[in-house]
């Protein structure tokens, strides 16, 4: 398809409604849009719950929000800013409605989903190796718009309420976050696991997580005394992208703060539970491939078992985390 020439001053609605780490895959599309086409008018498009992802991006002019409003008075106030172009980043019923209402000049990606579908339930892996990121650009060829190969943003407040007098005094001469946290219970590192690395690791760790978790935290101090600080459930998100930008490395599965971490170019060993770094959302770090691992038990034949999680682990082994060898990713994280 040719080029087409965006108007000279074009305005343009982005659509990523959820989830964190998703929304950070979009800034370098962001980031390219507003650089690279003149006199852009940027407005993003998400969940309410997720306005604190994107508020503070320079690049992004007006944070629409998706929140539970009645749906005439969002898309009337969406058709009221009279946008030239909609770039659909979700590609999920709610997104096509608004789409569908704002009738502009759109644009998507593709979402894999059946060859996805037959990886988890046929195991046959037909998965192109291409980063979401990349996909994302597809969406934007035709206005010309190219990967500048930055990476991806993540932008905090100037003051984002966090004290660093608050960490114990063992965390003074570095530390590494150990994300707890997750979606779904399949992607979060096991209590066992976590304790079993953090007992090798040269640096104390500090847990991160929701209130969800923080008894899980507490099991992990239990275990490993004053090498172990429980922030679950105390730090906001802002507070806790600190945490991981100021981190010597981090440890994680596959959750929103990897995205954070890959932001800030932080050394992240990543353990794979019931997903695959094949869906294509690995950290993302142009050039700099050292700055990553991915950890996995391969092969597994009941891997990957979903392209989203579980409550529990369907066969009731959980081998994708648990046989994940910990002086593997303790002797990684320790040359950083």
């Amino acid at each position: 398809m040719d080029e087409i020439q965006p108007p000279s001053a074009t305005k343009i609605l982005v659509i990523r409604l959820s989830s964190i780490g998703d929304i950070v895959l979009t800034t370098p599309v962001v980031r390219a849009l507003k650089a690279q086409l003149p006199n852009v008018e940027l407005h993003f498009l998400t969940k309410k719950a997720n306005e604190q992802v994107v508020a503070y991006n320079p690049y992004i002019d007006k944070v629409q929000l998706y929140d539970g409003q009645e749906k005439e008075i969002l898309f009337n106030a969406l058709k009221a800013e009279k946008y030239d172009v909609v770039i659909d980043l979700q590609k999920n019923h709610r997104s096509r409605q608004v789409v569908r209402q704002l009738k502009a000049l759109h644009f998507s990606f593709s979402k894999v989903n059946f060859k996805k579908w037959m990886c988890v339930r046929l195991k046959l892996n037909f998965l192109p190796d291409v980063h979401i990121v990349s996909r994302y650009f597809e969406a934007v060829r035709d206005l010309g718009v190219y990967n500048d190969q930055k990476g991806l943003d993540y932008f905090l407040p100037e003051d984002c309420g966090f004290d660093e007098d608050d960490l114990p005094m063992v965390c003074e001469d570095g530390y590494v976050a150990v994300v707890v946290a997750g979606q779904h219970a399949t992607k979060r590192i096991p209590a066992s696991k976590i304790v079993e690395i953090g007992s090798i690791l040269h640096k104390p760790i500090i847990l991160l997580g929701g209130k969800d978790v923080a008894a899980v935290g507490e099991e992990i101090v239990d275990e490993l005394g004053d090498r172990a600080y429980n922030g679950c459930g105390k730090f906001s998100l802002h507070q806790s992208c600190y945490i991981v930008k100021q981190a010597d490395c981090v440890i994680t599965g596959d959750t929103g703060l990897m995205h954070v971490a890959a932001a800030f170019h932080k050394p992240t060993a990543v353990i794979w539970g019931n997903t695959i770094p094949e869906f294509g959302m690995y950290p993302y770090m142009p050039g700099h491939r050292e700055l990553f691992r991915n950890f996995e038990v391969c092969p597994l034949a009941c891997r990957p078992c979903s392209k989203l999680g579980h409550k529990k682990c369907p066969h009731k082994h959980f081998k994708c985390m648990l046989n994940i060898p910990a002086v593997e990713v303790a002797d990684w994280v320790n040359k950083f």
